[in-house]
């Protein structure tokens, strides 16, 4: 056998062949290495996934070394230019490009979904005045499997459809009416006459007037960035998202799961970080002594490395022009130029490009959410309205995947053994 690990148990001697298929071995294959046949065999300890892949996947590629991503075959950059959020949704979700006719269907269906239940505007309304919207985005996002009991059928593919189609197209109504909830200010219904991100911008941010327009250019921004966070392979909440589904769960449990994971400050909350950071040095002749500070280990550069990406991570570069866009209607951000200047100053010191740190995707798109009068707490939500139909393809490979089992990872037992219980009497006498 050609492709295989030959490993040698030095314990007992003996010899085994593992084979080896698309750079992997199977972790259950290392269970025949044992000492005996009354022990369990070997497993591997691997936290956080550093080294471990779950799944097979042809939704989302990325090399890291390299700085590419791409959705179905499909390079980021191109589909950021050239596409729109809901096409890319549609690619993401079938594996393909609509014809004309699928792409008008597509979107018909998800806009005649935009609406919910007015019992889930009553659910939402009985949130304190300052509930976290991630917090009321996951919870609501929870409640709809109650609204649509029928969607734990999910072997049924016209039924799985209609959850996924529902769960995109309500999706920015939840995450509207949770920004209006913060404000005290009334839900705003949506209006199908406009397009998925102007749509979801007047339930933002619409008032007195008759008819919201949004200016193009913000639209454009907004859309790019829900494509931009569309999918990212298997990070974490993708990962809870797989993990809760692989109980056969229904979509929308399974969704909150990823909303949960997304609301980690380790996952979601990033953006929030490097506005703080970009703040805090204030102005630019205050870089170099920060430069000097995160080089000595007082101070942390927020915004640059990615767990995946060691080079420029292909979504930072698309996020930077988009900025340019933003700041000409909104005026320019004043961290902007703290921005650059920083960015400029990291990627040609030594330290930092022995290291490859890169900017990544939250490096400036803090900068937009805020030029958009977003406050901080609704960076996540948007993220998570983007994430949507990445997070609803990963779970439908899932449910056609023969090979996936219901996830149950091995452990490392350290804690007492065969210890004698006492009575409390005993105990505390």
């Amino acid at each position: 056998m050609t492709d295989s690990l030959t490993v040698r148990d030095n314990r007992t001697g003996a010899e085994y062949e593992i084979p080896i298929v698309d750079g992997t071995i199977k972790a259950a294959d290392l269970g025949q290495i044992k000492l005996n046949d009354d022990e369990p065999g070997l497993a591997t300890y691997d936290p956080g996934f550093v080294n471990t892949a779950s799944c097979r996947s042809a939704i989302t590629f990325i090399d890291g070394d390299k700085g590419i991503l791409e959705y179905r075959g499909y390079p980021i950059e191109q589909l950021a230019e050239k596409s729109n959020f809901l096409e890319v949704a549609y690619l993401l979700i079938h594996g393909e490009l609509p014809t004309k006719e699928q792409y008008e269907n597509w979107v018909h269906e998800i806009t005649f979904h935009t609406f919910v239940h007015e019992n889930v505007k009553g659910f939402m309304q009985g949130f304190r005045y300052d509930a976290h919207p991630m917090g009321m985005l996951m919870a609501s996002v929870g409640a709809l499997s109650t609204f649509y009991p029928e969607s734990s059928r999910i072997s049924d593919p016209d039924n799985r459809h209609i959850q996924i189609v529902r769960m995109i197209a309500k999706m920015p109504t939840l995450g509207a009416w949770s920004f209006r909830h913060a404000q005290g200010k009334p839900y705003v219904y949506p209006d199908n006459e406009l397009s998925y991100a102007e749509n979801f911008l007047s339930m933002l941010f619409k008032m007195s007037e008759t008819k919201y327009a949004g200016d193009p250019r913000i639209v454009k921004a907004l859309d790019t960035l829900f494509i931009l966070h569309a999918d990212h392979e298997q990070n974490c909440s993708t990962n809870a998202v797989r993990s809760v589904g692989s109980s056969q769960v229904d979509p929308y449990s399974a969704v909150a799961a990823g909303i949960g994971a997304l609301f980690g400050p380790l996952h979601g909350g990033a953006n929030e970080a490097v506005l703080k950071m970009l703040r805090r040095i204030g102005t630019v002749e205050n870089i170099p002594a920060f430069i000097e500070g995160v080089k000595n280990g007082e101070e942390r550069l927020m915004g640059f490395g990615h767990r995946v990406y060691k080079n420029f991570d292909p979504r930072a570069k698309i996020i930077k022009k988009a900025c340019d866009d933003v700041f000409e209607v909104t005026g320019v951000n004043p961290l902007l130029a703290v921005a650059k200047e920083l960015e400029k100053i990291a990627l040609e010191d030594e330290y930092f490009i022995k290291r490859k740190l890169y900017p990544n995707v939250d490096f400036y798109s803090g900068l937009i959410y805020e030029a958009l009068e977003f406050p901080p707490e609704m960076f996540t939500v948007l993220f998570a309205i983007g994430r949507t139909p990445g997070w609803l393809a990963q779970w439908l490979e899932l449910t056609q995947d023969k090979e996936q089992k219901i996830a149950r990872p091995k452990q490392i037992y350290t804690g007492a053994r065969t210890l004698d219980f006492v009575p409390a009497e005993e105990r505390w006498a």
